[in-house]
Parts: C-alpha cells; structure tokens; sequence
C-alpha cells in the first residue's frame, strides 16, 4: 500500500505545532519538495498498517491571503498529492476561527477537524456539541489539549479511520474553491448559533489583570528586561553548577582513559587527538547543560504565551524605523537560530520591510554566541556579575538593530498595521519543555557537529604547522595568519591567538571555543583559567562586542542570499555589520582604557 502524505494546516497560536509534535515525536526532519523552493517540516508515522507523511504547512488567517506563508501554504495544496487534511483550530475562539475550516473544507478534501485548548475551552464556559459539529460537517471532530498530550490517540484513530475509507487521494483545483466569502461567513454564523453556546459578557481573567502590567506602555519594557535578566540568572544558577561537572568528568576520563590509551601513538597523532579534538569537542560539550537551561526556560517564556505580548508592545516603537512587531518577532527568532529568521521574513509583505528586517535579524544573539559569551562571562566575571554582563549583550543586540533600522528606514515604503492574536497567558509543563529543549539541543549539535571538528582539526593544524615550531607561536602558520590581522584587531584589545579564532567564527561560531581550547592547548576544565590569566575584563568584552556585531555565520548569510534575492544586498549588509563591530569594540575598548 503506498504512502498516505497528510497535511497538518492551522491558525497561528492554534497550538498546531505542538500537535505536529506530539504526533511525529522525534522524527521530524525538514525537506524540499518538487516545484517549490521553500523547505518545510514533515514526518513519517505509522497509522495503523499504513505508513503516513505527515506535513505541517505554514500558519495562516486564510486562504485568501497574499503573505508569503499563505502563498506557501496554497501553493502546496495546489501541486503536491494529498490524502487528506488536519486543520487545527484554537477551541476558546471558535466563534472567529470556524470560518477558517469551513474555508478548507470546500477544497473537497478529507478533512479532521481538531479543536486544540479544549479544556481552556471548559474553563471559559465555551461549551462544544462535538456531534453537531460532526453531523453539520460531515468530517470527524476532535477535542483535545496538545499541551497535555489529551486527545492525541483520538486523532490518530480518526486519521486511521479516514485513510482506511479514503483509499485514492483527491485532487481539487484550489482556484475553484477560494470563493463565496460571503456564503462562508453565513454558514459559519449559523453553524455557531446551532453547535456553540458562549457566555455573553465573558468575566475578567487573570490574562487580563496581567497584561495591564505587561502591555503598559512603559511598566511593559521595563519588566520586559527584568524578565530577561531573570532567566538569565536561572541559566546561570543551574547550569554553570552542571557545566562545571562535566568538565571534571571529561577531564577526569581523559587523565585516566585516554592519555594512557594514546600513549602508544606517535606524538603528533597523540597530540592531535587529544589536544586537538578532545580537547575542542570536549571544550563546547561542556556547554550542554547550560544550553538545555537556556532552551528550557525560553520554551517555557514561548509557550506561556508572552512571547506574542512582546512583538505586540514593539509595535509602537518598531514603526518608528520602518518596521513592526513581526519584526521584532523575528529578532526574537533570531535568539534561537538567525537561519530560521530570516526565513521568517516572509510574513511581512513589503520587500523593502523584508530586506530591512534581514539587515537587523544577524544582530541578534543566536545560540552559538551564546555559547562564547557564556563562556567568556564565567570565566572573567564573578557570579553576580555574569548575569548583568550577559543582559547588557542583548540590550546591545536590540539598540544596534534599532539603530540600523532607524539609519536605513528611508528606504521602506507605507507600512501595514499589525494584527495579531494575543493567546491567553498558560502554564508550561515540565514534559514539554523538556522535550522541546531536547529536540533544540539535539538540532543544535547536528547542525554544528560537523562545523565544530572539522574547525578544531583545521585550527590544530594550522598552529602545529610547520613541524617543528613551538603551538600556536609565532612562526605556526596560525601566527603568520595572526600576524596580518594585528594592525584590525589591536585597538580592540584582541590579541593576535584571539583573532583567529573570530576568522573561523565567520564559518559558524560554533567554532570560537573550541579554537580557542585548541589555540591555548587547554583542556575542558583548564580553559576559563587560561583566559582569566592572559586577558582583563576589558578585553574580554571588547572581544565579545565584536563577537556579537561582526559578520553572521556563513548559513546565515546563504539565508539572506536567497530570501533577498540578491548579491548586493548581502555583500552590503555583511560590510555594514563588520563596520559597526569595528567601531563598536573600538569606542568601548579605547574609552575603557581611560578608567
């Protein structure tokens, strides 16, 4: 029996993600398909005997509309073989989303309709006939709670249910489909006087009580920061207890196991094994535990829902450089991964606003600069410091976005308003998050794996070469490549063993640590002593400036390369972000030198 492709398509803050999760568990992967030049995320899973492709599309309003998802969405739904359609809608807003789904049945699909946040529903006196539904649709309902994993079985048995009586895949031209609003929204009025009864004067929540602090004009920023500062200060307190560990514990298994086992191979072997790779690997594995605490309560922040508050309390101040809150959702991304960001960009509709959100986004503070400045902030900044350093990089991060968006605003024509559904404040659960921080680090590590030895092995070579010449000094090639570089990176107060490490991190700054373990010949648990030794707390923050500002890694720039469709702009706003880290790190170090 051949394959079943099923596609998974929602409003955004339906919880549709979460369903796609909950339903591939950990074998999501992201694909190209034929005809379209988009990746999206798909899945294999076994539904009963049949094997299903499961595709989760783009989140969208409507069929109607001419953003870049939905054009993404329509296209797919318009050229791909589909067996049938999940649409996932948020059951607390039914009155406004049923629509939506009466929209995708006239494509004449096999649909299931999913009603996600169905005890959410409960709680707001929003009582759902399910039969009613059922019998006026003619498709299967499900009530479920994606957050808490009820009702997922009772999907996959009514997806079994509809394979099995749905053996050919229909195929409806999408443009015969789209019209009738008017017959849509009557149909959906009378559905929802038939099947859905709602209370008339909904009481005050706590959602309401809480955003009259968060979505203050001012009280909004400023506990928007304290917010930051407040994780921050989590992923200090625990995961720098748990990085120090496992320090040890690869130290310790590199004393006792490895050096012992490598003591019969010729030295330079030796050498590179372990001071090169064990070394470098072992250096950037360490940081696990603090990156799964920082994915673990920046989920939990995601999916509280305040992430969508702080996109809509920019707005006001992202207009005034061209921009809106969907752009700042996209800096917001951007902490994640810059790479998805961009791609992000695709939901705003006007090109210039788009290239302007591309030129801001490679400022944000990924995950990989994450990593050196977690590092560099333990190992030259005390406890209570740390935190107040590592917030100050991100204040940075949005200041010098801003401030290019402002420069470059002139260039953007009439913007749109924004609109957007604030989802009400939820609390996370543990499972998860622990899930979703699981599949990021694991995300992150293939991404970077491959950048992360190839890097150390080329940076080992390059100080161990020629033979015969002391690590890293001088005469290696390391040191004559340095060498070139000092009159660029001396008024920062980056040393010539510094600066090479920022040239691999132009390929991904995966690398930045694990160069330098190489470069200093420091093992996991030996290199915050090494760099607390040979730098003062001016250099290390003039060398993480720099760091933040300078070029993104080279799959960023291959992002902007292909959404923005041209060279030009590329090449630009790489010499554009180079310029601002140069002077940027160049006013903070020579001013820092006068205290």
């Amino acid at each position: 029996m051949s394959k079943a492709r099923i596609a998974l398509v929602g409003m955004p803050n339906t919880g549709k993600s979460t369903l796609f999760n909950r339903l591939s568990g950990a074998s999501a992967q992201v694909g190209n398909w034929p005809g379209m030049t988009v990746e999206l995320e798909s899945a294999r899973l076994l539904v009963g005997a049949r094997m299903v492709e499961l595709v989760d599309l783009p989140g969208l309003n409507n069929l109607h509309g001419f953003s870049e998802d939905e054009r993404i969405a329509r296209h797919f739904l318009e050229t791909q073989a589909i067996d049938a359609l999940i649409v996932v809608l948020n059951a607390t807003q039914i009155e406004r989303q049923l629509a939506f789904a009466l929209q995708i049945k006239r494509l004449g699909l096999p649909i299931i309709l999913v009603l996600n946040m169905a005890d959410e529903a409960i709680r707001r006196s929003v009582i759902i006939d399910r039969d009613a539904l059922e019998k006026a649709l003619g498709c299967p309902v499900c009530l479920i709670s994606a957050k808490y994993g009820h009702g997922i079985q009772g999907v996959r048995h009514a997806l079994e249910t509809l394979l099995h009586h749905n053996t050919t895949t229909p195929r409806t031209p999408l443009h015969q489909a789209l019209h009738e609003d008017d017959a849509i929204e009557a149909e959906s009025a009378a559905l929802l006087a038939h099947a859905v009864r709602s209370p008339q004067t909904p009481a005050a929540t706590w959602t309401d009580r809480i955003d009259n602090i968060l979505l203050h004009p001012w009280l909004g920023i400023v506990a928007f920061f304290v917010i930051l500062l407040g994780l921050f200060q989590i992923v200090y307190s625990v995961g720098a207890p748990l990085q120090e560990l496992l320090g040890e514990a690869l130290e310790a298994a590199k004393t006792q196991w490895l050096i012992p086992a490598a003591a019969h191979l010729p030295a330079p072997i030796a050498s590179f094994l372990l001071d090169g790779l064990f070394d470098g690997v072992g250096t950037v594995a360490t940081f696990l535990p603090i990156i799964l605490t920082f994915y673990l309560v920046m989920s939990a922040v995601e999916d509280s829902g305040y992430m969508a508050r702080a996109a809509f309390l920019m707005d006001a101040l992202m207009s005034r450089m061209g921009l809106d809150g969907r752009a700042f959702v996209m800096q917001i991304m951007g902490f994640g991964c810059n790479v998805p960001a961009i791609m992000g960009t695709r939901i705003l509709r006007n090109p210039l606003q788009r290239r302007l959100s591309m030129l801001i986004i490679p400022f944000s503070l990924c995950s990989a600069r994450l990593q050196v400045f977690l590092f560099f902030t333990t190992a030259i900044f005390s406890p209570q410091a740390a935190p107040w350093v590592l917030l100050s990089f991100y204040v940075l991060s949005f200041l010098v976005a801003f401030a290019s968006a402002w420069v470059w605003r002139g260039r953007v024509g009439e913007q749109e308003p924004l609109i957007m559904e604030l989802p009400p404040y939820r609390s996370p659960t543990f499972s998860y998050l622990a899930l979703q921080s699981l599949r990021e680090a694991g995300q992150f590590l293939r991404g970077a794996g491959g950048f992360i030895i190839a890097g150390v092995a080329i940076i080992w070579l390059l100080t161990h070469l020629p033979w015969g010449v002391e690590p890293a000094s001088a005469a290696s090639w390391a040191g004559q490549l340095a060498a070139i570089t000092t009159p660029i990176f001396a008024p920062l107060g980056i040393d010539t063993l510094l600066s090479i490490s920022l040239m691999f991190g132009f390929v991904a700054k995966e690398i930045v640590i694990g160069a330098l373990a190489v470069i200093y010949g420091a093992g996991p648990n030996e290199l915050t002593g090494v760099l607390a030794r040979s730098m003062d707390w001016r250099q290390a923050y003039s060398f993480m400036l720099f760091t933040l500002l300078y070029t993104p890694c080279l799959a960023t720039l291959a992002a902007i390369r292909r959404e923005s469709r041209s060279l030009r702009f590329t090449v630009a706003s790489t010499l554009w972000s180079l310029a601002i880290a140069w002077l940027a790190s160049f006013a903070f170090y020579q001013t820092a030198l006068l205290f």
